[in-house]
């Protein structure tokens, strides 16, 4: 794969309120999400994508059984009867698997649901049997997920010597959720089906290509990085989770996307965020690879490098190994998605960043190559990962993509 670099001038913007058509139930029921996993103290950034799917795929259930199969069932293979209203079916699948995976939140999910039943149009009859379609929709993806690794105690030990993942400064965390890396994926055989064939070897000239452009436009001291640059490096270091939630959101809303399709696409891109996470998070803690700042430092143990003990990295470090990169792992699964839901590469995406403490910068896409390109660029000017683990991580992202469109959430053959 081959990327070019984007051009320098990038405009970033401050975002008081998006002006964009109401919402659906299901945009409603994934910000409440988003709310509701922030809450958990679940900081990682690809991990919370699960507890997405979770809702997302129980939500798309419940409005394709009311919509009688319009698209293939992902778990829940009930019929809604005629007449019940999708509207709760969607509130009560998400509000029952929230609960579920959130019971120290019960409260504020309760009032959020009687709100939102409140708010729909339908008579009590279609309001209860579309609640017992959505709970049954939510009962079966519990159901399915019971033992899936979920937060499961898989410890790592890192490793020694030159390319081993050590914990990075400031403050040398742990690794994070390499309980990750081995959970049931959704679509993907098993978690290691896309394992790519590892990072770049020390003794090739590529490592040393890598290695030099990172740490001159990754240093925090760079001379070469523009500030465009350095604003697109610090754009992509919000939690990725909660970043997309609200760009999946907009997605629907700028496309007035109705309830069914709304439910669809929020399913095929969570669970394609989950397993390109779960696929990526089982390659690093596989490989182990050192970050750029272990070694740079150290002089990447190549006879044509030299040591840098004080170079640091433009933004702090992630603690779990480098190699692949799990911003494209995720940007290349989205995008990629984005485009086969769409039919067309040329999809209007706005995404937004709380990163910034002069306010919430935007940037807008109108290709999705343009989307995958500028999270390429933004992990190496932040000095997070060399050019050989994005360009990998962008290709199990396509892979995740690739074989989910075609087997999954397509529309279904009538009987």
């Amino acid at each position: 794969m081959k990327f070019f670099l984007f051009n320098r001038l990038i405009v970033a913007g401050l975002l008081a309120v998006l002006q964009v058509s109401a919402q659906n139930v299901a945009t409603t029921w994934n910000s409440i999400a988003a709310k509701t996993i922030a809450q958990s103290g679940n900081k990682d950034f690809v991990a919370p994508g699960v507890w997405f799917a979770y809702v997302s795929i129980a939500v798309y259930d419940a409005v394709n059984a009311v919509h009688h199969h319009q698209f293939e069932p992902f778990y829940y293979t009930g019929r809604g009867p005629g007449g019940a209203s999708d509207e709760a079916a969607a509130a009560a699948a998400a509000h029952r698997v929230l609960v579920y995976y959130f019971p120290a939140q019960e409260q504020d999910l309760d009032a959020r649901f009687i709100n939102s039943l409140s708010s729909i149009l339908a008579d009590a009859t279609a309001k209860a049997q579309g609640v017992a379609v959505g709970e049954a929709a939510a009962d079966a993806l519990i159901s399915e997920r019971a033992g899936d690794g979920l937060q499961a105690d898989v410890p790592y030990t890192p490793g020694n010597g030159p390319g081993a993942w050590q914990p990075t400064p400031p403050l040398f965390l742990p690794p994070a959720t390499p309980w990750l890396g081995q959970m049931r994926p959704f679509t993907m055989t098993i978690a290691r089906q896309f394992l790519p064939t590892g990072p770049t070897a020390l003794s090739s000239e590529e490592w040393v290509t890598n290695y030099n452009v990172t740490r001159l436009f990754g240093d925090a001291n760079s001379s070469i990085r523009t500030p465009g640059e350095s604003e697109v490096g610090l754009f992509w270091t919000e939690n990725a989770a909660q970043q997309y939630s609200r760009a999946f959101g907009y997605l629907s809303q700028y496309y007035k996307l109705d309830l069914l399709s709304s439910s669809r696409l929020l399913a095929v891109l969570w669970t394609g965020f989950a397993d390109a996470g779960i696929a990526c998070w089982n390659a690093k803690y596989t490989y182990g690879f050192w970050r750029p700042i272990t070694a740079i430092r150290a002089g990447g143990s190549n006879p044509e490098l030299a040591a840098d003990t004080d170079w640091t990295s433009f933004s702090t470090t992630p603690n779990h190994p480098e190699y692949p990169a799990g911003h494209t792992c995720l940007a290349a699964v989205l995008s990629s998605l984005v485009q086969r839901f769409f039919a067309s590469a040329k999809v209007h995406v706005t995404v937004d960043s709380l990163a910034f403490s002069d306010g919430v910068h935007t940037h807008t896409f109108e290709d999705t190559k343009d989307w995958l390109n500028e999270v390429y660029w933004a992990r190496i000017f932040t000095g997070a990962h060399f050019p050989r683990s994005l360009e990998d991580g962008a290709t199990i992202g396509k892979q995740v993509a690739d074989q989910l469109f075609r087997n999954h959430f397509q529309p279904k053959e009538r009987d």
